[in-house]
């Protein structure tokens, strides 16, 4: 086991490594030699369920955020994350390790920010609690991912709009301009090693709890956000399954939030289907700017989440902002939502990130190729399997082509008839379509008794 007593002859003398040696004989860095050897040793004591030191886990946060680790010792390290999990105390070394290996926002005052633990397709609250909380004053400069373990991020549904990849000047820019914006994370260097952690989960689509509390928050404390909802969705076929270990990750993250001086609200809720009309990019856009214009077939759970979780970031930045109010944060961001306010500020959004603010739900093209998928049986909608719709999703064509996606006609509880339109698939690609079509039949997304 690594000691700090070793000096860097005895080190290389005790790995016996061709990469050490060579790094040696060119005259590399010694202390890029001590560190790459700590790194390696971190990983190695991980895997055999061993507690890391800050000293340790800033080594391997380094050399993953300038990706000198290979690809296999980065995956090795995801693997024993996954299975051994990690300490309180490790949690804060790594999201502190992430963040200051990486750039930073540089802003004053309160900074508003959102985040959920995700693994729900269909459910964009994101894009319309942004110009919600910038509406109401606060800067909100929101960096989002890509799809990790669904068929489309938030950054995949608001470059339908708009560019989504800047820099950090850029963003501050824009947050002084808008209030707010929408941008993809994975090019800032905000928590970098993330981004590279991210690279190696994506083509198995899991993430461990541990990893997502780690992920989110070095992401917050490196955007310099102060005021914090969380939102973390249970369900049957979701990331987090039971309620008893949303509680544990709640905790881990007002821990993480308590040490990091971030004001932070949890929402912990039940999710037994997505609560838009619609996954894949194109569509879930279309269901943003329905609720933001108020149309009268809008996803109207969908608005109800956003709203609540609004309420939620707008209490606490009240609270800690010194403004009063005759309403609390939900009633706030109703009048801000219900008066047209928050799609004002989304278009001023979508012009200062360079989209066309002219925009609306009706606007945004559907694929030309399309199946309307029959109810099998009469009878009701008992499940609905996010799992399954993933899948489906992603034979389409999500995230990568903007047209691919799902609309939902049923809903749990509700009554169909044989015939009746359960879904509507939709893909640029006709071969897509029909491989999606054939997939159905085996692993249908609607369960009906």
């Amino acid at each position: 086991m690594f000691r700090p007593e070793l000096t860097l002859k005895d080190l290389l003398s005790k790995a016996n490594w061709k990469g050490f040696n060579l790094m040696k004989k060119n005259n590399i860095d010694k202390e890029q030699v001590l560190q790459s050897y700590l790194a390696v040793s971190a990983i190695k004591k991980k895997l055999l369920g061993k507690r890391l030191s800050y000293k340790e886990i800033f080594a391997l946060m380094d050399e993953v955020s300038h990706q000198r680790l290979s690809p296999i010792l980065t995956t090795y390290f995801v693997a024993a994350g996954f299975r051994n999990g990690f300490t309180s105390t490790e949690l804060f070394y790594l999201t502190k390790a992430m963040a200051d290996t990486g750039e930073k926002l540089h802003l004053k005052g309160i900074v508003a920010d959102k985040h959920s633990t995700g693994g729900l397709s269909g459910t964009r609250t994101t894009m319309i609690l942004v110009p919600i909380i910038a509406s109401a004053g606060f800067q909100i400069p929101k960096n989002s991912s890509r799809a990790i373990t669904t068929p489309a991020g938030t950054a995949d549904t608001m470059e339908v709009l708009a560019p989504v990849t800047f820099d950090l000047r850029k963003i501050e820019s824009m947050v002084a301009k808008a209030g707010g914006c929408i941008v993809w994370g994975g090019h800032l260097g905000l928590a970098p090693a993330d981004d590279v952690i991210i690279q190696v989960e994506a083509p198995l689509s899991f993430e461990s709890f541990d990893k997502v509390i780690v992920s989110i928050m070095a992401k917050k404390v490196a955007s310099g956000s102060t005021h914090l909802v969380l939102d973390i969705p249970v369900g049957n076929t979701l990331k987090i399954y039971h309620f008893k270990d949303a509680e544990i990750i709640a905790d881990k993250f007002r821990f993480l939030a308590k040490k990091f001086n971030i004001k932070v609200a949890v929402d912990i809720n039940q999710a037994l289907e997505p609560a838009g009309h619609a996954v894949g990019p194109n569509l879930e856009a279309r269901d943003v700017l329905a609720v933001l214009e108020q149309k009268p077939d809008r996803p109207f759970i969908l608005e109800a989440k956003a709203l609540r979780l609004s309420g939620k970031l707008l209490d606490l930045c009240l609270a800690n902002g010194g403004r009063k109010s005759k309403m609390n944060g939900e009633e706030m961001a109703r009048e801000i939502l219900s008066s047209g306010k928050a799609l004002k500020k989304m278009r001023e959004i979508i012009k200062v990130q360079g989209g066309n603010p002219d925009v609306t739900s009706d606007s945004i093209k559907l694929s030309p190729y399309r199946f309307e998928v029959p109810a099998p049986k009469k009878g009701t909608i008992t499940s609905f399997n996010n799992h399954d719709l993933t899948v489906v999703a992603r034979i389409l064509g999500c995230p990568q082509d903007k047209m691919a996606g799902i609309y939902l006609n049923g809903r749990i509880d509700e009554k169909v008839d044989k015939s009746d339109i359960l879904c509507i698939l939709y893909s640029s690609d006709k071969w897509r379509l029909k491989e999606a079509r054939e997939t159905l039949e085996n692993i249908p997304i609607y369960r009906i008794q």
